[in-house]
Formats: C-alpha cells, structure tokens, sequence
C-alpha cells in the first residue's frame, strides 16, 4: 500500500530544502574575509600564469 503524503508540507519541506541549499552557496560566495578573497585572487592569477608560461605556441607574434 502507497504511503500516504501531506502535499502542503511537502511543498513546504522541498522549499526550506531550496533555500537552505541557496544560503549554503551564499555562505560560500560571500561569506569570506577580505583577505581570504585577495588571497584566492591572487592564488587564481598565479596559475593562470604558470599556465600561460607553459603554453606552447601564442596566438600573439611579439610574446613568442
């Protein structure tokens, strides 16, 4: 026999669920340091240059 569902608390759960999974990518796009964001910015840039030091060929002439 099928379980029987209270469709107005489920909407309900599934909507807690939604927003509780939005504030946890809030918390994680917004909910750094000053510090910690310079830090993760300058480790970012940091490997696009080494990448970019490791590169083959350049689509631009005068770099090499």
């Amino acid at each position: 026999m099928a379980e029987i569902v209270n469709l107005r608390q489920a909407r309900k759960q599934k909507a807690r669920a939604e927003r509780e999974a939005a504030a946890a990518a809030n918390r994680l796009a917004f909910g750094r340091t000053k510090s910690e964001r310079d830090k993760a910015a300058a480790e970012r840039e940091r490997t696009e240059r080494e990448l970019a030091a490791h590169r083959r060929g350049s689509a631009d002439p005068e770099t090499g």
